[in-house]
């Protein structure tokens, strides 16, 4: 009986994972953001990237996705000022469209904002599976994919189930955050997923300077680039607004970053 449980459990696993690789083939490039550790500005990152992707060529119009894989804490929609609810359709997610992309997140199904989410690691990733099964994604140029904060249950369902073409792992200057960015590229490199490089991120006198550009020489991978800690940025934050869609300093540093992620995703 519990081997007879356990073939029905894989093939029920096998036919999961035909449906995502079907949902998923019309998406040309699929980019993930991660960090070792919470608070390092990951999801600043994955939002103003999207953004960025979607204004790249002003020539032809670009479809660019984010979805909010970060199960516990999903603050994708509080960073774009979406309160709206996801819809449903022949039994299809149908995503939200804020800033000239399409959103997907976990707060979209919440009740309230606050509410926990207090699940055990198969229900994260449970959940997540049903996300990248039912949401209609249609004709896409990039995914981009908000990964949880760590290397445990819910970015190894991500890596393993959607297999990105990219990596980018975001980092601040300091020791422990850098320890921690270390281990989010090990991770991808066990993986076979490609290490586009790593984004230092609040940099500046407060948090020092050179720690993620450091990692990138000790583990050999690309240095994309370095984000200043910037009162614009947190004006932005506050006002639920991508940073990228201003034209301080380092909005333009950003674009920067952006163009090279684009050259190491296409190459």
């Amino acid at each position: 009986m519990i081997d007879m449980d356990i073939l029905e459990l894989r093939r029920e696993m096998q036919k999961r994972r035909e449906i995502i690789k079907a949902n998923m083939k019309k998406i040309k490039y699929k980019i993930a953001v991660m960090s070792g550790k919470g608070g390092v500005g990951k999801t600043t990152v994955a939002v103003n990237l999207a953004v960025s992707l979607a204004k790249a060529e002003p020539t032809k119009p670009v479809r660019v996705a984010l979805l909010d894989a970060d199960i516990d804490c999903p603050n994708v929609n509080k960073f774009m000022g979406i309160e709206e609810h996801l819809s449903v359709k022949n039994e299809k997610i149908i995503p939200i469209k804020k800033y000239g992309i399409d959103v997907v997140s976990f707060a979209s199904l919440q009740e309230r904002e606050d509410q926990p989410i207090i699940w055990r690691g198969p229900m994260l990733s449970k959940a997540i599976m049903q996300l990248l099964e039912q949401v209609e994604w249609g004709k896409l140029d990039y995914l981009v994919i908000d990964l949880p904060p760590g290397t445990s249950d819910s970015s190894l369902t991500i890596m393993q189930e959607l297999v990105p073409d990219g990596i980018i792992v975001v980092t601040t200057p300091t020791d422990v955050a850098v320890v921690d960015a270390k281990k989010s590229v090990n991770m991808a490199k066990k993986l076979n997923i490609p290490v586009l490089g790593i984004i230092e991120n609040m940099s500046g006198e407060i948090f020092g300077t050179g720690g993620g550009e450091k990692a990138a020489a000790d583990i050999g991978v690309k240095f994309l680039g370095r984000l200043k800690l910037d009162a614009g940025i947190a004006r932005c934050a506050e006002k639920k607004k991508p940073f990228v869609l201003e034209s301080f300093e380092s909005a333009k540093e950003f674009k920067h970053i952006v163009n090279t992620i684009v050259k190491e995703v296409l190459k």
